[in-house]
Protein backbone atom coordinates (compact mmCIF):
# COMPACT_ATOMS: atom_id res chain seq x y z
CA UNK A 1 0.00 0.00 0.00
CA UNK A 2 3.04 2.31 0.12
CA UNK A 3 3.13 3.48 -3.47
CA UNK A 4 5.11 6.47 -4.72
CA UNK A 5 4.85 9.12 -6.07
CA UNK A 6 2.28 10.81 -3.86
CA UNK A 7 -0.31 13.39 -4.88
CA UNK A 8 -1.85 15.49 -2.10
CA UNK A 9 -5.20 17.09 -2.92
CA UNK A 10 -6.16 20.19 -0.95
CA UNK A 11 -2.48 20.86 -0.37
CA UNK A 12 -3.06 24.47 0.68
CA UNK A 13 -5.39 23.44 3.52
CA UNK A 14 -4.63 22.61 7.12
CA UNK A 15 -4.18 18.84 6.76
CA UNK A 16 -2.83 19.09 3.22
CA UNK A 17 -0.01 21.36 4.34
CA UNK A 18 0.89 19.04 7.23
CA UNK A 19 0.90 16.07 4.86
CA UNK A 20 3.13 17.78 2.30
CA UNK A 21 5.59 18.70 5.04
CA UNK A 22 5.67 15.15 6.42
CA UNK A 23 6.16 13.55 3.00
CA UNK A 24 8.92 16.02 2.16
CA UNK A 25 10.59 15.46 5.53
CA UNK A 26 10.76 11.75 4.72
CA UNK A 27 12.30 12.46 1.32
CA UNK A 28 9.36 10.98 -0.60
CA UNK A 29 8.32 12.07 -4.07
CA UNK A 30 5.24 14.25 -3.68
CA UNK A 31 3.23 16.81 -5.59
CA UNK A 32 0.58 19.07 -4.12
CA UNK A 33 -2.63 20.02 -5.89
CA UNK A 34 -4.69 23.01 -4.82
CA UNK A 35 -8.37 23.56 -5.55
CA UNK A 36 -7.37 25.47 -8.69
CA UNK A 37 -5.84 22.25 -10.02
CA UNK A 38 -8.25 19.61 -8.68
CA UNK A 39 -11.67 20.93 -7.73
CA UNK A 40 -13.90 18.20 -6.30
CA UNK A 41 -16.93 20.18 -7.44
CA UNK A 42 -15.81 19.62 -11.07
CA UNK A 43 -15.54 15.93 -12.07
CA UNK A 44 -13.48 16.75 -15.17
CA UNK A 45 -10.70 18.20 -13.00
CA UNK A 46 -10.39 14.87 -11.18
CA UNK A 47 -9.65 13.08 -14.45
CA UNK A 48 -7.10 15.64 -15.61
CA UNK A 49 -5.61 16.42 -12.20
CA UNK A 50 -4.85 12.84 -11.11
CA UNK A 51 -2.39 11.63 -13.75
CA UNK A 52 -1.44 8.14 -14.79
CA UNK A 53 1.63 7.05 -12.84
CA UNK A 54 0.44 8.43 -9.50
CA UNK A 55 1.08 5.85 -6.78
CA UNK A 56 -0.96 7.24 -3.88
CA UNK A 57 -3.56 10.00 -3.78
CA UNK A 58 -4.07 11.57 -0.35
CA UNK A 59 -7.33 13.48 -0.38
CA UNK A 60 -7.14 16.37 2.08
CA UNK A 61 -9.73 18.39 0.14
CA UNK A 62 -13.40 18.66 1.02
CA UNK A 63 -16.29 20.75 2.28
CA UNK A 64 -15.50 21.59 5.92
CA UNK A 65 -18.01 24.31 6.87
CA UNK A 66 -20.32 22.31 9.11
CA UNK A 67 -22.96 25.01 9.64
CA UNK A 68 -23.09 26.13 6.00
CA UNK A 69 -23.77 22.54 4.93
CA UNK A 70 -27.20 22.79 6.57
CA UNK A 71 -28.35 25.26 3.91
CA UNK A 72 -26.11 23.93 1.11
CA UNK A 73 -26.32 20.18 1.62
CA UNK A 74 -26.48 19.37 -2.09
CA UNK A 75 -23.19 21.14 -2.76
CA UNK A 76 -21.57 19.68 0.35
CA UNK A 77 -22.63 16.19 -0.74
CA UNK A 78 -21.32 16.82 -4.24
CA UNK A 79 -17.85 17.54 -2.79
CA UNK A 80 -17.75 15.20 0.22
CA UNK A 81 -19.84 12.46 -1.36
CA UNK A 82 -20.10 12.00 -5.12
CA UNK A 83 -16.62 13.40 -5.79
CA UNK A 84 -15.08 10.79 -3.50
CA UNK A 85 -16.69 8.06 -5.60
CA UNK A 86 -15.32 9.67 -8.77
CA UNK A 87 -11.89 10.03 -7.22
CA UNK A 88 -11.93 6.37 -6.16
CA UNK A 89 -12.91 5.33 -9.69
CA UNK A 90 -10.01 7.32 -11.12
CA UNK A 91 -7.58 5.74 -8.63
CA UNK A 92 -8.84 2.27 -9.47
CA UNK A 93 -8.41 2.97 -13.18
CA UNK A 94 -4.76 4.02 -12.82
CA UNK A 95 -3.86 1.55 -10.05
CA UNK A 96 -3.34 4.16 -7.35
CA UNK A 97 -4.08 3.88 -3.64
CA UNK A 98 -6.58 6.43 -2.29
CA UNK A 99 -6.32 7.84 1.22
CA UNK A 100 -9.48 9.68 2.24
CA UNK A 101 -10.38 11.44 5.49
CA UNK A 102 -13.77 11.36 7.15
CA UNK A 103 -15.23 12.49 10.44
CA UNK A 104 -16.62 11.55 13.84
CA UNK A 105 -19.79 13.31 12.67
CA UNK A 106 -20.87 10.23 10.70
CA UNK A 107 -21.97 8.78 14.06
CA UNK A 108 -25.07 9.58 16.11
CA UNK A 109 -23.07 11.09 18.96
CA UNK A 110 -25.05 9.52 21.78
CA UNK A 111 -22.71 6.68 22.79
CA UNK A 112 -21.16 6.04 26.19
CA UNK A 113 -17.99 4.32 24.91
CA UNK A 114 -15.64 5.15 22.01
CA UNK A 115 -17.02 4.51 18.54
CA UNK A 116 -15.51 1.47 16.82
CA UNK A 117 -14.66 1.63 13.13
CA UNK A 118 -17.50 -0.83 12.46
CA UNK A 119 -20.20 1.21 14.21
CA UNK A 120 -23.16 1.91 11.87
CA UNK A 121 -23.24 5.40 10.39
CA UNK A 122 -26.06 7.59 11.73
CA UNK A 123 -25.11 11.24 11.15
CA UNK A 124 -26.92 14.05 12.98
CA UNK A 125 -26.31 16.86 10.51
CA UNK A 126 -25.89 17.65 6.81
CA UNK A 127 -22.11 17.69 6.98
CA UNK A 128 -22.10 14.23 8.55
CA UNK A 129 -24.53 12.97 5.91
CA UNK A 130 -22.31 14.32 3.12
CA UNK A 131 -19.27 12.56 4.56
CA UNK A 132 -21.25 9.33 5.04
CA UNK A 133 -22.09 9.33 1.32
CA UNK A 134 -18.38 9.60 0.51
CA UNK A 135 -17.54 6.72 2.85
CA UNK A 136 -20.19 4.50 1.29
CA UNK A 137 -19.10 5.21 -2.28
CA UNK A 138 -15.46 4.60 -1.37
CA UNK A 139 -16.30 1.24 0.19
CA UNK A 140 -18.19 0.22 -2.95
CA UNK A 141 -15.57 1.48 -5.42
CA UNK A 142 -13.26 -1.51 -5.69
CA UNK A 143 -10.28 0.83 -5.28
CA UNK A 144 -7.39 0.17 -2.90
CA UNK A 145 -8.19 2.63 -0.13
CA UNK A 146 -7.42 3.78 3.38
CA UNK A 147 -10.34 5.58 5.04
CA UNK A 148 -9.31 7.55 8.11
CA UNK A 149 -11.88 9.11 10.41
CA UNK A 150 -10.67 11.94 12.59
CA UNK A 151 -12.06 14.75 14.75
CA UNK A 152 -11.43 18.28 16.05
CA UNK A 153 -8.47 18.88 13.73
CA UNK A 154 -6.04 21.70 14.56
CA UNK A 155 -2.61 22.94 13.44
CA UNK A 156 -0.38 26.01 13.74
CA UNK A 157 -1.93 27.18 10.45
CA UNK A 158 -5.32 27.19 8.73
CA UNK A 159 -8.79 27.80 10.10
CA UNK A 160 -9.24 25.81 13.29
CA UNK A 161 -10.52 25.96 16.87
CA UNK A 162 -7.16 26.53 18.57
CA UNK A 163 -6.17 29.48 16.39
CA UNK A 164 -9.64 31.02 16.78
CA UNK A 165 -9.64 30.63 20.57
CA UNK A 166 -6.19 32.17 20.94
CA UNK A 167 -7.13 35.09 18.72
CA UNK A 168 -10.25 35.76 20.80
CA UNK A 169 -8.33 35.28 24.06
CA UNK A 170 -5.96 38.06 23.05
CA UNK A 171 -8.91 40.37 22.34
CA UNK A 172 -11.16 39.62 25.34
CA UNK A 173 -10.94 39.22 29.09
CA UNK A 174 -13.24 36.16 29.13
CA UNK A 175 -14.63 33.51 26.81
CA UNK A 176 -17.50 31.03 27.13
CA UNK A 177 -16.96 27.62 25.53
CA UNK A 178 -19.32 24.64 25.43
CA UNK A 179 -18.62 21.97 28.03
CA UNK A 180 -21.25 19.38 27.06
CA UNK A 181 -19.58 17.99 23.91
CA UNK A 182 -16.89 15.35 24.42
CA UNK A 183 -14.40 14.22 21.79
CA UNK A 184 -10.77 13.79 20.79
CA UNK A 185 -8.63 16.67 19.47
CA UNK A 186 -6.46 15.76 16.47
CA UNK A 187 -3.21 17.44 15.53
CA UNK A 188 -2.97 17.63 11.73
CA UNK A 189 0.73 16.85 12.05
CA UNK A 190 0.02 13.67 14.02
CA UNK A 191 -2.63 12.67 11.47
CA UNK A 192 -0.07 13.06 8.68
CA UNK A 193 2.53 10.98 10.53
CA UNK A 194 0.10 8.20 11.39
CA UNK A 195 -1.29 8.13 7.85
CA UNK A 196 2.16 7.39 6.45
CA UNK A 197 2.88 4.79 9.13
CA UNK A 198 -0.38 3.00 8.29
CA UNK A 199 0.48 3.08 4.59
CA UNK A 200 3.98 1.79 5.28
CA UNK A 201 2.42 -1.08 7.23
CA UNK A 202 0.16 -1.96 4.29
CA UNK A 203 -3.01 -1.05 6.19
CA UNK A 204 -6.26 -1.10 4.21
CA UNK A 205 -9.85 -0.28 5.06
CA UNK A 206 -11.08 1.99 7.85
CA UNK A 207 -9.12 3.33 10.83
CA UNK A 208 -9.56 6.12 13.36
CA UNK A 209 -6.79 8.67 13.87
CA UNK A 210 -6.64 11.40 16.52
CA UNK A 211 -4.59 12.48 19.51
CA UNK A 212 -4.78 10.18 22.53
CA UNK A 213 -7.13 11.18 25.35
CA UNK A 214 -10.44 13.00 25.37
CA UNK A 215 -11.86 16.32 26.55
CA UNK A 216 -14.65 18.83 26.11
CA UNK A 217 -14.31 21.92 23.93
CA UNK A 218 -14.17 23.94 27.16
CA UNK A 219 -11.26 21.89 28.49
CA UNK A 220 -9.48 22.10 25.14
CA UNK A 221 -9.88 25.88 25.02
CA UNK A 222 -8.78 26.25 28.64
CA UNK A 223 -5.61 24.26 27.93
CA UNK A 224 -4.83 26.26 24.78
CA UNK A 225 -5.16 29.60 26.58
CA UNK A 226 -2.99 28.36 29.46
CA UNK A 227 -0.33 27.03 27.05
CA UNK A 228 -0.20 30.46 25.40
CA UNK A 229 0.25 32.15 28.75
CA UNK A 230 -2.79 34.39 28.24
CA UNK A 231 -4.81 35.88 31.10
CA UNK A 232 -8.22 35.47 29.43
CA UNK A 233 -10.70 33.62 31.64
CA UNK A 234 -12.36 30.59 29.98
CA UNK A 235 -15.79 29.67 31.33
CA UNK A 236 -18.02 26.68 30.59
CA UNK A 237 -21.44 26.95 28.96
CA UNK A 238 -23.99 24.62 27.37
CA UNK A 239 -24.68 24.01 23.69
CA UNK A 240 -28.13 25.53 24.21
CA UNK A 241 -26.49 28.81 25.16
CA UNK A 242 -24.68 28.89 21.80
CA UNK A 243 -27.15 27.48 19.25
CA UNK A 244 -25.84 26.79 15.74
CA UNK A 245 -27.52 25.71 12.46
CA UNK A 246 -25.96 22.23 12.68
CA UNK A 247 -26.56 19.89 15.62
CA UNK A 248 -23.26 18.71 17.14
CA UNK A 249 -22.83 15.28 18.78
CA UNK A 250 -22.58 15.28 22.55
CA UNK A 251 -20.19 12.31 22.48
CA UNK A 252 -17.99 11.58 19.48
CA UNK A 253 -14.92 9.88 20.92
CA UNK A 254 -13.35 7.58 18.32
CA UNK A 255 -11.92 4.16 19.26
CA UNK A 256 -8.20 4.15 18.41
CA UNK A 257 -7.47 0.50 19.28
CA UNK A 258 -7.03 -0.75 15.71
CA UNK A 259 -4.72 2.13 14.88
CA UNK A 260 -2.52 1.84 17.97
CA UNK A 261 -2.23 -1.91 17.35
CA UNK A 262 -0.60 -1.00 14.03
CA UNK A 263 1.51 2.05 14.86
CA UNK A 264 1.87 2.09 18.64
CA UNK A 265 0.69 4.68 21.14
CA UNK A 266 -0.41 8.06 19.83
CA UNK A 267 0.69 11.35 21.33
CA UNK A 268 -1.73 12.72 23.97
CA UNK A 269 -3.64 15.84 22.97
CA UNK A 270 -2.05 17.86 25.76
CA UNK A 271 1.44 17.19 24.38
CA UNK A 272 0.41 17.82 20.77
CA UNK A 273 -1.28 21.06 21.79
CA UNK A 274 1.80 22.19 23.71
CA UNK A 275 3.85 21.67 20.55
CA UNK A 276 1.40 23.56 18.32
CA UNK A 277 0.64 26.64 20.43
CA UNK A 278 4.13 28.26 20.29
CA UNK A 279 4.05 27.91 16.48
CA UNK A 280 0.59 29.39 15.89
CA UNK A 281 0.66 31.61 12.81
CA UNK A 282 -0.94 35.00 13.27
Amino acid sequence: MFRSPFLVLGSAGMLGRATLLELSRRGLAVQGATRAQVDLARPESIQSGVPQGTGTVINCAGWTNVDAAESQEEEATRINGQAVGELAARCRAIGAVLVHYSTDYVFAGQAAAPYATTEPRAPLNAYGRSKAVGESLLEQSGAHYLLLRTSWVYAPWGKNFVRTILRLARERSSLSVVSDQLGRPSSAEQIARVTLELLRGAAQGTFHVSDEGQCTWFEFAQAAVAAAGLSCRVEPCTSLQFPSPAVRPSYSVLDLAETTARVGALEPWQRSLASVVPRIES
